[in-house]
């Protein structure tokens, strides 16, 4: 069964207080094109810089999941990511003027009802999912910390927790369907125990927090100064312990608030992977750190896996484009053309054919002893192939030209040689802006990868 996309239908903004910096923080979520995923965007910064929300882009965990890009910075990303996970949200521009979003109460609560009151919407294009066939574990071996995910027909996730205290031991918590985060997770806020609140006010790091965005679980004897050093840092005259071992002026949503916490924290982590995945997730005794691990683990897994998937095609069929079709649209011609067909298109993938024969004049000098299509015109027949993606976005091609900006990992893996059928497919790794295409290209032959790339092109005006 396939899934549309989906986004939001219009903007909307929300405002709170950045819980380490405790200054005001303003955020407005946005729709994004298909394809794009979550991106942050610090709209206080010149240029405004974009961040996509990407495991690769993580650099510390130690107080909530921080991603970095060229410099650019977005703390606790996680609360604002599990709410777009759990709202089964694909494309989402985060717009926010400082560097993390506002803590609110701790929880995802008040982003998820700020998505729902804008309004989710389908999308023009099938959604990609990754399919879990086989067990696939990382585990920390210094904490004990595992996260597995196992095949399931839905995405579902289980967290154990066990924090060895009295107060708070082992705890559990279940989503067995994403549709369920609202009502199940969405209101569990974050946690602590009192050593760790006391470690970041004594190092000034908590600037943002009050006994309303955090749970505060005593794990040992309160002293008078102690009082007296709260009492100020969350602006209260008295603070006491409640019979349950937390600090007062907050009721528990659930008796396992902390282990759905650490479940909403493990979804949020999880976005980060950057593709919807349908399996069961179980996690024992997760962190930021371990959660992050996992996602870079799963994103390189499904890269590999995408990588190597070799698209079928029935080349009887009449193509989508023929050699005619392909001359009205790009400005190439022979000997230097080097697509023969088109058999898909879409706003944001293009697939194409090229068959490889003995008499292509580029054999005459190259290797003329023993034959093989050389590697830069493999990448130039790839660059073709998306030069029909980027130019069919224009109402009158014939007047534009393609040029490379540039190539990057560009790998050959075997050899093309006359009688081959070379399969291209490129895809769109960002949305097309001011005519310029940034592209994941990959080449296949007899069943095989044979020739991939990165490839930037730029579609320029015929003077």
């Amino acid at each position: 069964m396939t899934v549309n996309q989906k986004t939001i239908s219009k903007e909307i903004s929300l405002e709170g207080i950045g819980l380490h910096t405790g200054n005001k923080v303003s955020m407005t979520f946005k729709p994004a094109p298909v394809n794009s995923g979550f991106t942050f965007v610090r709209t206080d910064l010149e240029g405004q810089p974009a961040i996509e929300a990407l495991a690769c882009y993580v650099t510390d965990t130690q107080r909530g999941t921080n991603i970095e890009k060229n410099g650019v910075v977005i703390n606790t990303s996680e609360h604002v990511l599990a709410a777009l996970v759990g709202l089964d949200l694909d494309n989402i521009i985060i717009e926010i003027d400082a560097p993390e979003p506002p803590i609110m109460d701790g929880s995802s609560k008040f982003f998820v009802e700020a998505l729902e009151k804008a309004g989710i919407e389908d999308q023009d294009a099938e959604r990609d999912i990754y399919e879990v066939k086989d067990i696939i574990s990382y585990k920390d071996e210094e904490t004990g910390s595992e996260i597995m995910i196992m095949p399931s027909d839905k995405y579902e996730v289980t967290t154990m927790v066990d924090f060895g205290t009295k107060i708070l031991g082992t705890q559990n918590a279940t989503l067995e369907r994403i549709e369920d985060f609202k009502e199940e997770i969405a209101d569990a806020r974050t946690f602590s125990f009192l050593h760790e609140i006391e470690m970041l006010l004594d190092n000034d790091l908590i600037k943002g927090g009050d006994l309303n965005n955090a749970i505060v679980y005593v794990d040992k004897p309160l002293s008078d100064e102690t009082m007296q050093k709260l009492s100020k840092a969350f602006k209260k005259d008295k603070v006491t312990v409640k019979p349950n071992g937390i600090l007062d002026n907050l009721t528990l949503h659930w008796a396992n608030e902390a282990a759905r916490h650490k479940l909403l924290d493990v979804i949020g982590d999880l976005a980060l992977i950057g593709t919807k995945i349908r399996g069961k997730v179980i996690a024992t005794k997760p962190g930021h750190k371990i959660n992050t691990h996992f996602a870079r683990k799963m994103m390189k897994l499904i890269k590999i896996e995408k990588r190597n998937k070799v698209p079928q095609y029935d080349l009887n069929q009449p193509p989508l484009m023929d050699i005619h079709d392909i001359m009205a649209l790009l400005p190439h011609r022979p000997p230097f053309l080097l697509v023969d067909r088109i058999l898909e298109l879409s706003d944001n993938h293009v697939v194409g054919m090229k068959n490889v024969t003995m008499n292509e004049t580029f054999f005459v000098g190259h290797f003329p002893g023993a034959p093989v299509m050389p590697g830069v015109l493999q990448i130039e027949a790839m660059a073709q192939c998306g030069g029909v993606l980027v130019l069919s976005t224009v109402p009158d091609p014939e007047n534009y030209l393609t040029y490379f900006m540039k190539m990057n990992n560009v790998k050959f893996k075997q050899k093309v040689l006359p009688g081959d059928t070379l399969i291209f497919k490129a895809e769109l790794m960002t949305p097309i802006r001011r005519g310029i295409c940034h592209m994941q290209a990959y080449g296949y032959a007899n069943n095989r990868l044979v020739v991939e790339a990165e490839l930037m092109a730029q579609i320029v005006k015929k003077s």
